[in-house]
């Protein structure tokens, strides 16, 4: 069992940056693959980014490469997702999840098994 909690949502302008986190609590953390998602108003959620349980391989949404960074630190059961130059359109609630599959196949929800609660990033123009 695994309990998710992001952090470290907010407003931004246009071109911003922010720094989301998300803590686990379980013993098997770094067995897991770890990906964020993202869902907007009227949308479905979206994939934004995975990284292996090593944190050696990384995927993203060609939306946000090379402007969001996932990276994990394994000792302190946390991953994160640095976001730049944010866009209005990455408005979204963003959500953090743990699952078994290996990372280049983990871009649908359903290939995760644990889910945090979501954190509210607004962009504004």
């Amino acid at each position: 069992q695994v309990q998710l909690v992001e952090s470290g949502g907010g407003l931004v302008q246009a071109g911003g940056s922010l720094r989301l986190s998300c803590a686990a609590s379980g013993r098997t953390f770094s067995s897991y693959t770890m990906g964020w998602f993202r869902q907007a108003p009227g949308k479905e959620r979206e994939f934004v980014s995975t990284i292996s349980w090593r944190g050696f391989n990384t995927y993203y949404a060609d939306s946000v490469k090379g402007r969001f960074t996932i990276s994990r630190d394994n000792a302190k059961s946390t991953v994160y997702l640095q976001m730049n130059s944010l866009q209005p359109e990455d408005t979204a609630v963003y959500y953090c999840a743990a699952g078994g599959a290996p990372y280049y196949s983990a871009t649908l929800p359903r290939r995760y098994d644990y889910w945090g609660q979501g954190t509210q990033v607004t962009v504004s123009s």
